[in-house]
């Protein structure tokens, strides 16, 4: 017995979803680090899209894309993280509302 293919559709459902829980966590929370979270779930529902449609069209686009995008979540998540810590220890908090970096 075998199990047949899942339709694309269903990855772009499940895409858009994260996609939406994404944008929702990014303008509701205050903390920093959970914001830097729902982004990362955005890039990688983008992913998901850009794989499903690769997997759908028979090319490799959408695979190079998703990795280049992986390539620089993970360089924009090492960078981001340094910027929190030295953020935390200067201003001692990372609530995104009482970090304001252009007063002293």
């Amino acid at each position: 017995m075998t199990i047949p293919p899942v339709p694309p559709a269903f990855y772009l459902v499940l895409s858009g979803i994260l996609f939406t829980i994404g944008v929702i966590g990014a303008l509701t929370r205050r903390n920093a680090i959970v914001v830097f979270m729902c982004i990362e779930l955005m890039l990688n529902s983008v992913n998901l899209s850009f794989i499903t449609f690769s997997r759908f069209l028979q090319s490799i686009e959408g695979v190079l894309f998703a990795f280049f995008v992986i390539a620089v979540a993970a360089a924009e998540a090492s960078v981001g993280l340094a910027i929190f810590v030295m953020l935390y220890r200067s201003r001692e908090t990372i609530n995104v509302d009482e970090v304001n970096l252009l007063k002293w």
